[in-house]
């Protein structure tokens, strides 16, 4: 189907109503107030190494210089690497995606040395 063809789906007001009862209730988040938007971070701020690389991964994309794939790795490999760089015990990261990397050009480098 073409994007052509997609429209966004509204809530409906009793929809609105629900989810604004359950924003109220849950007592880990409230709706921001101009406040809250007055004082917030940007992701550069927050998170500085990982808006640099985000940042020169665009760029190399950009170049050509590198290629995005898609790799199916099963989780006993996932796993090891996350653990080596630390990324086994937090959300997101992508220290062991640049160790994958690194590992591969290693390997691709010996076996054409040999």
């Amino acid at each position: 189907m073409s994007r052509k063809g997609l429209r966004p789906v509204r809530n409906t007001p009793q929809e609105e109503v629900e989810i604004a009862r359950q924003i109220s209730e849950n007592p880990d988040e409230h709706e921001w107030t101009d406040d809250d938007w007055a004082n917030a971070k940007s992701t550069k701020e927050l998170f500085p190494e990982s808006f640099k690389w985000h940042r020169e991964r665009k760029a190399a994309l950009e170049a050509r210089l590198i290629e995005q794939v898609t790799l199916t790795l099963d989780r006993e490999t996932i796993d090891w690497f996350k653990a080596q760089t630390g990324e086994d015990k937090e959300a997101g990261g992508t220290k062991w995606m640049n160790l994958i990397e690194t590992t591969l050009r290693q390997h691709t480098q010996q076996e054409v040395q040999s």
